[in-house]
C-alpha cells in the first residue's frame, strides 16, 4: 500500500537498505555465474566447479552467501548436495540488467566515480 504521506529522507534510505543488500550479494561475478548456471537447473558444487572453472572452496563460499540470502538451497542427494535457485524472478532481475548494460553501453562497468 502506498503512503499518502511523505516519507523523511532518512526514513526513505532507510527502506532501501533491504534492496541495498540484494545488489550486494549480487555485486560478484562468481555469484553471477552460480546463479546464471542455477537459472539452467539445479547442480551439485562438483558440477557448478566443472562449469565455472572455479575453485571447490570458492563456489562454497559463495553458495554460503546465496543461501545466506535465500536466494538458492540445497538437499541432499546421496553424499552431495543439490543446489537450485528459490527465486526464480532472479532469472528476470539478471535479464534485466543486461538490458541496461546493453542500453547504456556499459558504462557503468566505466564509470570512474563508482566503486
Amino acid at each position: 500500500m502506498i503512503s499518502l504521506q511523505a516519507e523523511s529522507p532518512e526514513a526513505e534510505r532507510e527502506g532501501l537498505l533491504p534492496a541495498a543488500a540484494l545488489f550486494r550479494s549480487l555485486g560478484d561475478p562468481a555469484r553471477l555465474a552460480i546463479l546464471r548456471r542455477l537459472a539452467v537447473g539445479p547442480a551439485r558444487v562438483t558440477d557448478l566447479v566443472a562449469a565455472l572453472g572455479l575453485a571447490q572452496s570458492t563456489v562454497s563460499k559463495h553458495l554460503a552467501c546465496l543461501r545466506g540470502c535465500q536466494l538458492v538451497d540445497s538437499e541432499p542427494v546421496g553424499r552431495a548436495s543439490v543446489f537450485r535457485l528459490t527465486q526464480p524472478s532472479v532469472v528476470e532481475l539478471l535479464a534485466a540488467a543486461e538490458s541496461v548494460l546493453a542500453a547504456t553501453g556499459n558504462a557503468v562497468a566505466l564509470c570512474p566515480t563508482c566503486d
